[in-house]
């Protein structure tokens, strides 16, 4: 884990934003969303601000309890959380066939964990496309950390908007990432254009299942608790992002569900019933005493003000994420693999 420390955390809280801004931010942040009498409509046309304000505001607090890699895992018994997260981002190099020297991109890469680890896995020279200036800063500096310079590197940019030539790419990937774009369709039709013709993009997705019901409050309470907690300007349905999939061109292999079988739940970390050892930063007393440790780091002026309500909507989130898994109505793992044909051209 990267930034162990309380003062780790409380310097990287706002990340590229001003200290002296990072209340206005949050709120700012809060009024895009439902729980607050935001419009989905609004989050959509304002995504890229919104999902920069979530990271500068969120990054430190993910790598202060998830490490460097940002993103749950199908998780089979007696398998820790990092080990299935490492076997997670393992499988997506195999689906995608990775090869020693070929061109990689990670759509929506965090700070660049997984990024890091399938080129190491897979020898590949991985590009990640990030739009926040924090984290990439980060990022640099856990490749120069783990020295990987050569193999990874990144660019700062809006997936919805690559500044990539046609056909750039041997393989694509995302990891909970293209859930942040405001139109599924738009975002896969660029990753359609920047891989290359008889190539594969493959990624996990968070999907509402066919068991929502967007008529139950409840339902709709535990959606908009991840979308505020989560910087999502609304969660698209699994049979949506193969519609889109299919409508930007790309032929569809296979796709699963891979939270519907998971001997482990997924969302088990989160839960206030689960104590782990291993990850306990990630459980409930875990995240109480996270909650404490930055109001005080707050009162003292180590953290800027904002900074505890930044944990509470990270908290709010942690609870619409259990409760969505406990009902089966939400997945962040739903898996597929597509392929752009070999005539594929714009």
């Amino acid at each position: 884990m990267s930034k162990a420390g309380a003062l780790d955390l409380a310097t990287g809280l706002g990340g590229k934003i001003d200290k002296g801004e990072v209340l206005s931010a949050v709120d700012k942040y809060e009024k895009y969303h439902v729980c607050y009498g935001g419009e989905e409509e609004e989050r959509k046309a304002n995504y890229s601000d919104m999902v920069n304000k979530y990271y500068d505001l969120v990054t430190s607090f993910y790598e202060f309890g998830w490490g460097e890699s940002f993103h749950f895992a199908h998780r089979w018994k007696g398998e820790s959380l990092r080990e299935s997260i490492k076997r997670h981002e393992h499988f997506l190099a195999l689906q995608l066939g990775l090869k020693p020297g070929q061109k990689v991109l990670d759509v929506g890469c965090g700070v660049g964990g997984p990024l890091r680890e399938i080129a190491r896995f897979s020898s590949a020279s991985v590009t990640g496309l990030n739009n926040n200036e924090y984290q990439i800063t980060r990022g640099k500096e856990l490749n120069r950390i783990a020295g990987v310079d050569k193999a990874c590197s990144f660019i700062k940019a809006d997936f919805m908007k690559m500044p990539f030539s046609d056909n750039t790419f041997d393989a694509v990937y995302a990891i909970e990432a293209t859930c942040h774009a405001p139109d599924a369709y738009g975002c896969y039709k660029e990753i359609y254009r920047v891989l290359k013709p008889g190539q594969y993009f493959a990624a996990y997705e968070w999907c509402m299942t066919d068991s929502f019901d967007p008529n139950n409050k409840e339902h709709q309470k535990i959606k908009a608790e991840i979308e505020i907690g989560d910087g999502l300007p609304d969660i698209r349905l699994t049979g949506q992002c193969i519609e889109a999939l299919k409508q930007a061109g790309f032929e569809v292999i296979w796709e699963k569900d891979f939270a519907a079988e998971s001997p482990v739940p997924w969302y088990l970390p989160l839960d206030k019933t689960h104590f782990s050892l291993s990850s306990f930063r990630l459980t409930a007393i875990g995240r109480l005493i996270t909650k404490n440790m930055v109001k005080a780091l707050e009162y003292v002026g180590l953290a800027p003000k904002g900074s505890q309500r930044v944990q509470d909507f990270l908290e709010k989130a942690a609870e619409g994420l259990v409760e969505g898994g406990r009902k089966e109505i939400f997945t962040p793992m739903y898996f597929f693999l597509a392929r752009k044909p070999q005539s594929g051209n714009q």
